[in-house]
């Protein structure tokens, strides 16, 4: 596997200039670590929109069905009850159940989704062990990046240092 070449930028605008360079020489985008939200950077990076908002539908809607049924099924075939006349298929009492219970696993299904599209839980990343990664969070901009497999000559490392990189770290993924 190619080892990745992370680069510190002093600004944000370089930074964006730099990840359209390396993106249009074809060479590899894998993340930016910036203090605050870049204007531009999504769209140089091509992000995909989240798939979280599916995962929390379909599971709260398939628990919410299942936790109808099986209040139908128990009332209506498994223990019939006849009280004061009412029918046995009460719908509108079936209800409040399937609602909480829908929630909440949509919450939850929400919550493993987030989990699983971040690599969480990751305790340890082998960025951190690169001299002024912490300033990420506080006055610098970082981008990952892997030199394309048909072009291993060194060329993205020059390119990065073209671009205004401050300075280059090799990364073991």
């Amino acid at each position: 596997m190619t080892p990745s070449i992370l680069a510190e930028f002093a600004d944000a605008g370089t930074l964006v200039e730099a990840a359209r360079r390396a993106k249009d020489a074809g060479h590899q985008l894998v993340d930016a670590f910036t203090p605050f939200p870049v204007e531009g950077l999504a769209e140089t990076f091509g992000v995909e929109p989240s798939r979280i908002r599916w995962a929390m539908l379909v599971g709260g809607l398939a628990l919410a069905i299942f936790a109808f049924g099986l209040q139908w099924w128990s009332a209506v075939h498994d223990y019939p009850l006849n009280v004061g006349g009412r029918p046995l298929n009460s719908w509108p009492v079936f209800l409040l159940v399937p609602c909480e219970v829908g929630m909440l696993v949509a919450a939850l299904a929400g919550l493993v989704a987030f989990f699983r599209q971040c690599g969480l839980p990751r305790l340890h990343h082998s960025l951190f062990d690169v001299a002024g990664f912490e300033r990420a969070s506080q006055d610098r901009f970082f981008l990952l990046t892997q030199e394309a497999t048909d072009k291993q000559d060194g060329s993205l490392r020059n390119l990065l240092l073209d671009s205004g990189a401050l300075t280059i770290s090799e990364v073991k993924s």
